[in-house]
């Protein structure tokens, strides 16, 4: 069996619900052996998030970012459980913890205690809101949508503020949080040191503004809600067909000459309104009324092939089991199947042709893994 790419590394893994267990998850499908640390008793919030269960009753929302882990079953408020807890760090090469900022520390885990058991563990840390003035608020992803200025450019019109489907700030951060330990494990491989990595919910989402972000810092630009439409793109957004929505992304002026065309309507491309970008932002509303006009004619499959044949990004609105059939149409393996035959589980989506991820641990049951050993099965 080939090894994968952090074969022998081990991680102990103190945090719950999304972030952290979604990093540690990522670190599991590259070969690391995972610890997932939990509260006796109810284990990780999320196994009791639920419906949907799948058919063994367990959350699916606990499966989604639990795999390749082993559950050991610790009380952190029970003197014997603590030193079990130290036992682990201290052959630790990875700690990762989400509890709010402190409470590591009043344990006897923070890392300035972790690295006198184990001077070159890399200790990654994830809060909602930093160690200093946001300390004490709890990071609920929605909480950092609506603080953290993502609702307000999301959603159909002012006033109506909308979370992103899912819980986007905690995917981003378990990913920020993964390229930190990576990094981390780089330099440790070339000197030998371990060292903390930090970063926080609000931190991650204010990055993750990108384009949003860099126009309010570069020019005073305080962004509002578009619903589907881009702030600096036309046309960028869905638009009404004759049967259902369907999105176009026309990204450049050679883009929106094949679009005009393969809508028939070529003279767009030379018409002043809309011959640049800049201009075609400028005159949106007439423009667009103009394709709505045009794509009520026919249905969204008729124009999802028009548009790919004339090389026009476009695409349908599919809900996730549309979405997963079209990766399959495309021969993307966005499923795998797990070795005990539990539920499928969707797919690592890096692929890497001399360590490839491996799927060998189901989310495991809670305390599972009560000796704290290797098992076989990884």
């Amino acid at each position: 069996m080939t090894r994968g790419a952090l074969d022998g590394i081990v991680v102990v893994d103190f945090s719950r619900v999304l972030a952290g267990p979604y990093a540690t998850m990522m670190l599991g499908d590259f070969g690391a052996d995972v610890i997932k640390v939990e509260r006796p008793g109810t284990g990780d919030d999320t196994r009791h998030w639920g419906p949907p269960h799948d058919s063994a009753g367990v959350a699916t929302y606990f499966n989604a970012v639990n795999r390749n882990k082993r559950s050991v079953a610790l009380d952190l408020a029970d003197p014997d459980d603590l030193l079990r807890a130290r036992e682990l760090v201290s052959g630790a090469d990875i700690v990762v913890e989400n509890f709010r900022a402190g409470t590591m520390e009043k344990l006897g885990l923070g890392y300035e205690d972790v690295r006198k058991l184990r001077p070159d563990v890399i200790y990654c840390s994830i809060t909602g809101f930093g160690r200093a003035g946001g300390a004490a608020l709890p990071g609920y992803d929605l909480l950092v949508q609506a603080v953290g200025g993502l609702m307000s450019v999301t959603g159909t019109e002012p006033g109506d503020p909308t979370k992103v489907g899912v819980a986007l700030v905690d995917v981003l951060a378990g990913l920020h949080a993964l390229s930190g330990i990576l990094a981390a494990l780089a330099h440790r491989d070339r000197t030998g040191e371990g060292q903390r990595v930090d970063t926080n919910l609000m931190s991650v989402l204010l990055s993750s503004l990108v384009n949003q972000a860099s126009g309010y810092l570069g020019a005073g630009v305080v962004p509002g809600m578009m619903g589907n439409r881009h702030p600096s793109i036309t046309p960028y957004q869905t638009f009404e067909t004759a049967d259902r929505p369907i999105a176009i992304a026309v990204g450049n002026d050679k883009q929106f000459r094949a679009f005009s065309a393969a809508l028939g309507r070529p003279d767009w491309a030379d018409d002043p309104r809309f011959l640049t970008n800049p201009v075609r932002v400028s005159n949106r509303e007439a423009l667009c009324a103009l394709i709505e006009a045009e794509m009520s004619r026919h249905g969204a499959d008729h124009w999802y092939a028009v548009m790919t044949a004339a090389g026009v990004p476009a695409g349908p609105i599919n809900d996730v089991s549309e979405a997963f059939a079209f990766a399959r149409q495309l021969g993307i393996d966005a499923t795998v199947g797990m070795p005990d035959g539990s539920t499928p589980q969707v797919a690592n989506p890096i692929e890497l042709s001399a360590t490839p991820v491996s799927y060998r641990l189901s989310p495991p049951p809670l305390g599972g893994s009560a000796d704290g050993c290797r098992s076989e099965s990884s």
